[in-house]
Parts: structure tokens; sequence; C-alpha cells
């Protein structure tokens, strides 16, 4: 993995990049004096309130609030990812994006094989769709057109064929000097241990190249021709391909549609590519898998509304379920969900050839809100007018309203709770915020007061938090690294003192890494970080209550706070010490060197 963009380059990028270029690409633009206005493209509007300062190279909208600067535009607008707009406004200036770690020979290293193996597969998915074209391929040639795909759409998604031999893609990246080995690593070939034979993966299919957010082939889903089983078959993970991160069809969707409002999440590849065939291009697939939490990460920088597609059987259902539960974390304010549940029998692929893509179309307009699925699913099976069924009810929709983010959609969902359980709408708030209060309760609100001048906060913070909201402990240490991010600098080397059990602990942990890393300084490019993602809102949060301790002593202020994790974490048992550890490791969080060897230690203790 590429190391972070150092802050030094992003400001020189900044400095030579004229926020006014960038914005009246994209909206016209009236001078009127020093600054420009227009439209804003952020929300309806019918008189001009988004202006463009060339003096501070920012804008800003009096009607929405939308402001920042050339690349936060570019975020917005374009909906890409921090380092997608940073190497977008380097290569109009015809600039490499550097990395920390680039004269790290073993980052190195690791960056010539990423761009070896993509360059492999982009030369696979070249000799797939070549031999579509012979005369091998008429199998595959007269399925496509069965299926009724066009040659634009077969061009438009790169569909190729994999000839029925074992060793033609072998052979054929062998004349180009690409080692077995690599072909094993990228999942082109398979070599079975017990025999030592070695063959292609990938034969007799339809090919299916599967492509990341650039364009670039990161893995191949392939659909066989006769009987042979799997019928779908995808490539393993490989250094460049994470089934739990790549959607099919998201690129394609993109280039259609530069300005896509709208995705509809189906099953496989088939669906997509037929969906396209009747103009339908904003259909993704995710890889084999249920959809993730980087699934709809990465399709909400794009969209504000995703619609899950599914089967109307049971097991339709219980995934629609697992998807809700993935998505509710994720919705922050102005995000939709969507629920289409299919006629028993049918697909996208043949619905949409039966009913027309109009009717389709119909379905996906009318699909159930994230609200009324929410609703329905807490009722399935339960007689409501017994009040133990009732409590029941209530208490599940209770559950499902605690993993939403803050916002209006929490406020609202409370209130229709309230409607339809005639329950009052503080009874419920009341019992999350106690839910809430259990799960988060510290050891400085229920010991003895921390001595002045050690590890509690300063009285007037201390006055703040209590009008403002409380802020829990790990979270007013957050605070001040988001407010001043160059404070990373005096924090120890090891990150051990985010304590686990503190809520906001695994998010201190990233930004500390990252500004460690990326030696960042700007509270902006922080948050441009994280845009677009339930931290992303967190950290807004954070960066929006100003802490009321003086800026010149936020310094010693967070020293405090390190100095008091850091003792409490030596009071732990070594039970308590290894299951915070273990923990962590189980999330699928990476642990630090001295955490690992920490972890062993403790392990070793607790079983002599």
């Amino acid at each position: 993995m590429a190391g972070q963009i150092p802050q030094r380059f992003i400001d020189d990028l900044l400095a030579r990049t004229d926020v006014i270029d960038i914005v009246s690409e994209r909206v016209k633009l009236k001078k009127t004096g020093r600054n420009h206005s227009g439209l804003c493209p952020f929300h309806q509007e019918k008189s001009p309130s988004f202006t463009v300062s060339a003096d501070k190279q920012f804008y800003h909208c009096f009607g929405c609030g939308a402001h920042g600067n050339a690349l936060r535009f570019l975020m917005e607008y374009d909906r890409l990812a921090f380092p997608e707009a940073v190497e977008q406004l380097a290569g109009r200036l015809g600039l490499d994006v550097p990395r920390e770690g680039d004269d790290d020979p073993r980052q190195q290293v690791r960056e010539r094989k990423r761009k070896e193996g993509v360059n492999l597969l982009e030369l696979a998915a070249s000799f797939f769709r070549e031999r579509m074209k012979m005369p091998e391929g008429e199998s595959a040639r007269a399925y496509l057109e069965q299926r009724g795909l066009s040659a634009e759409v077969v061009r438009d998604f790169g569909i190729g064929f994999a000839p029925a031999q074992w060793e033609a893609m072998r052979h054929h990246l062998g004349g180009h000097g690409i080692s077995e080995a690599v072909q094993i690593e990228y999942g082109l070939l398979v070599h079975r241990e017990d025999s030592g034979r070695m063959y292609d993966r990938f034969r007799d299919r339809v090919m299916f190249p599967i492509r990341d957010m650039r364009g670039r082939t990161v893995a191949f889903g392939g659909r066989v021709l006769g009987d042979a089983k799997p019928k779908y078959l995808n490539s393993p993970e490989t250094p460049v391909f994470h089934k739990g991160r790549e959607l099919y069809g998201l690129y394609e969707a993109r280039q259609a549609n530069s300005r896509l409002e709208r995705v509809v999440i189906v099953e496989g590849y088939m669906d997509v590519v037929a969906l396209a065939q009747f103009g339908i291009r904003n259909a993704v697939a995710t890889l084999g898998t249920a959809t993730t939490e980087d699934h709809l990460s990465r399709l909400f920088r794009v969209v504000d509304e995703v619609v899950f597609c599914f089967d109307g059987d049971r097991a339709g259902r219980q995934a629609a379920d697992r998807a809700l539960r993935t998505a509710l974390p994720m919705m922050i304010d102005g995000r939709q969900a969507r629920f289409l549940f299919l006629p028993e029998g049918e697909d996208p692929d043949t619905l949409v050839r039966r009913e027309g893509a109009d009717a389709f179309e119909d379905r996906v307009t009318c699909a159930s809100p994230l609200s009324e699925f929410l609703f329905d699913q807490a009722a399935q099976g339960r007689d409501l007018g017994q009040i133990e069924e009732r409590e029941r009810y209530a208490s599940q929709v209770l559950e499902a309203i605690g993993l939403l983010p803050e916002g209006m959609l929490k406020s609202l969902l409370l209130t229709e709770l309230s409607r339809r359980t005639g329950v009052d709408q503080s009874s419920f708030e009341s019992m999350m915020m106690r839910h809430a209060g259990a799960a988060q309760e510290s050891p400085m609100e229920t010991a003895a007061p921390v001595p002045p001048g050690e590890a509690g906060p300063a009285p007037s913070e201390a006055v703040g938090q209590a009008q403002g909201g409380s802020l829990g402990l790990m979270a007013r240490a957050l605070q001040l690294l988001v407010h001043e991010p160059g404070l990373a600098e005096r924090l120890p080397d090891n990150d051990d003192w985010c304590a686990q059990e503190q809520p906001d602990a695994q998010l201190c942990r990233q930004v500390v890494r990252l500004l460690k890393a990326g030696g960042y300084r700007s509270p902006q490019v922080l948050l441009a970080h994280f845009h677009g993602t339930p931290e992303g809102e967190r950290l807004a949060e954070l960066a929006r209550r100003e802490p009321l301790v003086p800026k010149g002593v936020r310094g010693a202020e967070l020293d405090n706070w390190v100095a008091y994790f850091q003792r409490h974490r030596r009071q732990r048992s070594p039970q308590e010490e290894y299951d915070a550890l273990l923990a962590r490791s189980r999330t699928g969080e990476t642990l630090s060197q001295q955490e690992r060897k920490r972890l062993s230690e403790l392990l070793m203790e607790l079983k002599g």
C-alpha cells in the first residue's frame, strides 16, 4: 500500500492551483468586484449565493454553507476520494504525486510489484478480448448474442473469452516475460501442490474484467458456457484485489454518467450488463460476498442514494437484513438507502427483459425506503396487538436506531417509533442515553477526581462540555488533534495510550497514524481524508466544537491526557490488557510491533 501524500506537496499543489480555474470549468461564474459568483452546484437556487474568492483561494455558498479550497471542490463536485483529487490537480500541472516512504527500498519494491501486477492483468484482459474475436470464441459470441447483448455493451464492459486450453494464458504471458510465480500471485495460474501441476485458472468461460475506480483491471470473473461448476468463478484475493472492496460495474457506471445520483446493487455480472443493455447504466454487483462497509463507503463517495436489489424469498429478506445492519452506521444526513424485492423466480436480467426498462426503473423509484423496511422487518411474524410483542418490536427498532450516527434521520425515526407504539419519544431517548452511558462510562466519571495539573480537563473545558453536551475522555484528546494536527509531533512513538475501551479510541489511533505518516498540519486536509464516512462526520462534529482550553496550552493539555491514559493502562490487570489487545486484533486492526510483542508477553504471563 502506498504511503501518505506529504503535506508539503499538498501545500505546494494548492499554492500553484487557481481555484477560479477549477470551479469555472464546472460552474458558470460571473466576476463581481474582487470575487466571482454563480449558482451553487450543491443545492437548487434561483439567485446566486455561491462565491469564489481569488484572493483567499476559497469558495463559499451563503445558501447551503458549502465551502473549501480547490481540492475540496473536486472531492464534492466530482465525488472523488482525497488521493484521487490530489492526483487530478497534480496531473493538470504535470506532476507526479509523491508518497511517504518513496525513498524506502522496500516501499519501492512493493510499488513496482503493484504496477507490474496491474500491467499483467491489463495484458490478460487484452488476451481475453482478442480470443473472443477468434474462431475459438464463436461459442462465447453466440452465448452473448443469445443473452441479447450488443457489441457496444460487450465493448464498454471489456468482455472477453478464456479458451478451453489448459495453458493458453500461461504460454501467452510467459511469452511476454512474465514468470509463473507472478501469474500465480495474481490469480491467473493455479499451482497444485500435491502434483506440482500448473494450469490456467479460467478456461472455456466468458470473462468479465473487474476494474477499479480508475478503470484499471484488478481481477476477473468468469461465467461458464457449459454445465461445469462453479457457474461463476472469481479471481482470488491478490495484492491489488479484495472482493470486500471492489464492485463490478462501478467504473463503467461512472463512465456512462459522471453525475450519478443513484446506484442499484444487484447480485451478478449478467444482471449488471443486462440492465446496461436496456439503458440502465447505474447498476453494480458485489463479487460473491455480502455488501460490506467498504463497498458502501466507496459508493457513498459517488452517489447519495443506494438501492439494494434482492430476491423476494426468505433468503433475500435475510440478505436485506444484513445489508440494513451494514448500512445503518453509514447513514449520515443526506444519504438514502432503499430496498427493492423482486417477484419470485425473477432476477434483474429476466425482469428487465420481460417488463422493459421503464417498468424496472419504476420499481427502483418505488423501492422501500430504509425507514419503511426497518419497521416492516421488525414487525415480521409479530402480533402487535399483544403488549409483549410490541415490546420486542420496539426494542428491535430501537436497537437499529442506535446504530445510526447522530442526525435528522435518527431523530425522525425515534419520532415515528413513538407514533407507532404510543410510547413517548422522550422515553425512548432516555433509554438510548442510559444504554450509551452504560457503554461509555469512564473511570474519570466514576473514580475520585483527578488532581489538578495531572490528567483532568481544564475547569473552563469542563464547563464548556457541560453546556454543549459531554464529550468522552478520548474525544477530548482527539478534539485537540482535529483543531491542531501539528500536536501529533509531541505524541509517543507508539499509540497504545489510545485505550481500546474508550469510545473514539480506534478513530483516534487512525488519526494519529495518519498525521504522523503525512506530517499534516491543516485540519481541512485531515477532514478531507475521512470525507464521506461516519468517521469523517465524527471528526467534523469535533471540529465544529471549539476547545475552550486556550490555544497556547493545548499541547500541555494533550500531554496530560496521554499521561492519564498511560497511567490507566498500567493500572489494568494483565487479563484486561490482553483482552483489549486481542479484541483490536480480531476486529482486523493491525497491531504495532510493540503491541504484538506485548500480546505475546501477556499470553505467556497468563499461562504461567
